[in-house]
């Protein structure tokens, strides 16, 4: 009977956290938080809701959570009695005779210690609600179908800077070392999207030609990498706006990098946060920059933001569209071939997927990234190649004005496409979202449409062998180029330096073994505005010629690369490996090695540390601490990274004792 009673009760609950959003809307919490110290958050919380219908409980997802000063209130602030309250591992439940279209404020003191969703990293503090959630340091409703206005008030250090969703409206001194920061969301949003960032950071602001301020934060050290870092930002902000065809639908747009971030970025409701591993100097931006990231990001204020989807079946509404008008936006930026480049790479990583068995409908919810991305993406394009623009655009700015603030389906979608375009799209809808097999015939006809793709496809030394001398030396694209070079029997000549820099880069990758006569050439490949390209280089001279392994390493000495130190550390490395140059220095350069393992700095750079005191055998204690540190790292791929490594040691070291 016990048992039975059990069941029912679970059964009971059960209904009630999946129907809540039916019965409850949940219109505004505003939050007045502090910390406590570098692990606890606190906060005096107000929910405001609306009963839809009778009910005799309603609950906030709150994760691990201590309450106090709980009372219940009418919406012209009398306190009610008769209420109770009950805390479990993940909710806060009150018990109430709820009455039908009354409005009442659910008051409450509580205190935190997330183990996730919120990041106590260095002399930073920042959030990741999206596959996190926020009811790990926020009482709020993980359901993303419930869009609350989110209005967070934080108290902090004077000498921070204090960031989270919406408008800006007061800072106010509490004292003379803490300022209090108060935002207004003022349009409700999903609780994953609910943002807080505190770092040292200065600032540049740019308007959009709406009038929309832009944000741009970084590090007051990487004044000279702004530029860089965040180009061609409202370029992409005033195309979107214009080719989405809907006004951006927040207040203000905010944009901050974070150490050590779980993924490239995140599009939190008027504030992007994205891992610092993207802030990079002019030469680093040749190679890899924020460029894309930004534009998808911004994407997602309108397409996950603005309209949710309802559930995992329909992720790629919000990441198969921001994919899309990121390329939009990039090809606005790099012009028509490089989005013809990008849909051909998308191609070929679908492919593949497809080849290994692996292919799925956009419509299942445990599809891979690769779907929901680069799959919609392309379902996106072809739809667009298939109704014309007119109908394309027009569809997309109802579907977004028709359901603004709100959570989608795809058929939400197709619905207005159908009636802008006056066709029937069941054909193209069983094809391209429910089907998993992959439309190569339309993918392949679409590409076609590429002068620049078809000259890559056709370039060949085996198809073409009277032209393959002449192909690097002619005006075919660098693309087409570095295809010839990576072809096997290409022998590379001189003339062939004669490039631009991503030509160049193919050189220094494919060339290992550097003939004397090439040796002027590829040294000349240390200069080149890629440290691709120089890291290549250094190593590949430093092995072919040892008698001038110190002027190469003295020509790189105050080179570190990208953001993860690449060049840096191979230079460290190398300068152990020839005894010829600075003996003196070898203790310092390996100090200097192993401190870049040390949890102050990213885990990116940490990671190459790490793998080259592999390579040299060169763990010591000091090294090992770190290691077994970073096994307990709240990167996921940075942890898993280090587990792996330590169980190689240990297997080593058990191995040399027997």
């Amino acid at each position: 009977m016990k048992h039975f009673l059990f069941s029912c009760l679970f059964l009971v609950f059960t209904s009630l956290y999946s129907q809540q959003v039916n019965v409850v809307d949940f219109e505004k919490i505003q939050a007045d938080l502090k910390f406590e110290d570098q692990t606890k958050i606190s906060g005096s919380v107000a929910v405001k809701f609306k009963i839809l219908e009778a009910v005799d409980s309603v609950y906030l997802d709150a994760i691990h959570m201590d309450f106090t000063n709980l009372e219940l209130r009418t919406s012209n602030n009398m306190l009610l009695q008769g209420s109770d309250y009950r805390v479990e591992a993940d909710k806060l439940i009150v018990f109430y005779d709820f009455a039908e279209n009354e409005n009442y404020i659910l008051n409450f003191k509580y205190v935190a210690q997330p183990k996730k969703a919120l990041y106590f990293i260095d002399d930073q503090i920042w959030s990741q609600g999206q596959g996190k959630y926020t009811s790990n340091w926020l009482p709020s409703i993980d359901d993303m179908n419930e869009k609350i206005e989110f209005d967070l008030s934080i108290t902090y250090d004077a000498d921070y800077s204090v960031l989270a969703n919406g408008k800006l409206v007061e800072t106010k001194a509490e004292s003379p070392n803490q300022i209090t920061w108060h935002y207004d969301m003022e349009k409700p949003m999903s609780s994953y999207l609910v943002a807080l960032a505190i770092g040292k950071y200065d600032k540049k602001t740019e308007t959009s030609s709406s009038g929309i301020p832009l944000e741009y934060y970084y590090y007051p050290q990487d004044s000279t990498k702004v530029e860089p870092t965040y180009r061609y930002s409202k370029l992409m902000f005033d195309f979107l706006e214009n080719e989405i065809g809907v006004p951006y639908p927040w207040e203000i747009y905010r944009q901050v990098p974070v150490k050590d971030f779980l993924y490239s970025g995140m599009e939190n409701t008027s504030l992007t946060i994205f891992s610092d591993a993207l802030v990079v100097d002019s030469i680093a931006f040749n190679d890899q920059n924020y460029v894309n990231v930004n534009a998808h990001e911004l994407a997602h204020q309108w397409f996950g933001d603005l309209v949710t989807a309802t559930s995992g079946e329909h992720h790629w509404l919000q990441e198969g569209f921001a994919t899309y008008y990121a390329l939009l936006a990039e090809r606005e930026v790099f012009g028509e071939d490089y989005f013809y480049w990008q849909l051909y790479e998308h191609a070929q990583q679908l492919l593949k997927q497809e080849n290994a068995g692996e292919s799925t409908s956009l419509l299942n919810p445990k599809s891979s990234s690769l779907t929901f991305y680069q799959k919609g993406s392309w379902a996106l394009h072809v739809l667009r190649e298939r109704v014309g623009d007119a109908a394309f655009r027009e569809a997309v700015k109802n579907y977004l004005e028709k359901h603004k603030f709100q959570n989608v389906e795809t058929s939400d979608f197709i619905i207005e496409i159908e009636k802008a375009s006056g066709q029937d799209l069941s054909e193209f809808v069983k094809i391209w979202i429910e089907d998993s097999v992959l439309p190569q015939d339309d993918m392949v006809k679409s590409l076609n449409k590429s002068a620049f793709i078809r000259e890559f496809l056709d370039v060949s030394c085996q198809t073409y062998p009277s032209k393959c001398g002449d192909y690097l030396v002619s005006d075919i694209s660098d693309r087409a180029k570095i295809k010839i070079l990576l072809q096997e029997g290409y022998d590379v000549k001189l003339e062939d330096f004669n490039n631009g820099i991503k030509v160049r880069q193919a050189i220094a990758q494919k060339l290992t073994t550097i003939p004397l006569e090439f040796r002027s050439a590829y040294e000349s490949l240390l200069k080149d505005k890629s440290y691709l390209t120089i890291e290549t280089a250094l190593y590949n001279l430093w092995v072919n010629f040892p008698m001038d392994r110190a002027k190469y390493l003295q020509q790189t000495s105050s080179i570190y690369g990208f953001s993860d130190y690449n060049v840096k550390l191979l230079w460290l490395v190398l300068h152990l490996n020839t005894i010829e140059y600075q003996p003196d220095k070898k203790q310092a350069v390996f100090e200097e090695l192993r401190t870049y393992t040390d949890p102050k700095y990213s885990f990116e750079v940490r990671m190459n540390a790490f793998n080259y005191l592999k390579l040299i055998n060169g763990f010591d204690d000091i090294s090992i601490k770190n290691l077994m540190q970073a096994k307990k790292h709240h990167n996921w791929r940075f942890q898993q990274f280090a587990k792996r490594l330590h169980e190689e040691l240990e297997k080593k070291n058990n191995d040399d004792r027997k």
